[in-house]
């Protein structure tokens, strides 16, 4: 399976229009002038394979249990990864506000865990994920990420397909706030 360089994986951001410009509230509550609607990536079966093989190879060999991810955007990435991997995809999601692993999915104390995440500007995502794989008992040995706009220390070697920095801001100080720009919320977050 061929895999996707960089600077490829971002001109098919840019081709099917996956790079938004407006004002936007990120899922981590942050506010920023782009967004990266990394469902076209995802949408596309072959272009994920690609995708996650250029992740996996950038990563030493992991001899993992299982890759857990986020609901909702990690989901489809850390399938993607698992089914290359030969091992189990599972997810966390929220229940009352609080992620937790549900649908009898387990990880057992040692288990040796890869963390998936679609886009990452603050982490807080990947750090509820690796909480929950701690209170399991799971050790977690990687992240991998499709997108990177800010580096983020989650106490775990972190490897992204595309680092794509992209300025984002607390909301009181905002420009676009300040300007009076009207805001969008595209992130899957405000659906959980």
């Amino acid at each position: 399976m061929n895999d996707i360089a960089a600077d490829a994986l971002l001109a098919e951001l840019e081709t099917r229009g996956a790079i938004l410009g407006g004002h936007f509230r990120l899922s981590s509550g942050r506010h920023s002038n782009r967004f990266v609607q990394k469902f076209r990536m995802l949408e596309d079966p072959e272009l994920l394979a690609r995708i996650a093989a250029t992740l996996l190879g950038m990563m030493p060999p992991l001899d993992v249990a299982c890759v857990v991810s986020a609901a909702v955007g990690g989901i489809v990435l850390g399938y993607e990864c698992g089914r290359q991997l030969g091992t189990r995809a599972i997810f966390v999601e929220k229940e009352a506000g609080e992620p937790k692993l549900r649908r009898g999915f387990v990880i057992d104390p040692g288990d040796r865990v890869l963390v998936v995440e679609d886009v990452v500007t603050t982490g807080l995502s990947i750090r509820e994920v690796i909480d929950v794989v701690h209170a399991h008992g799971g050790q977690v040995v990687a992240v991998g990420v499709l997108v990177a706009r800010a580096a983020v220390d989650v106490g775990a070697p972190v490897y992204a397909v595309l680092d794509m920095p992209i300025a984002s801001f607390e909301p009181d100080a905002c420009p676009q706030c300040a300007a009076g720009d009207p805001i969008t919320e595209p992130g899957s977050r405000f659906l959980r």
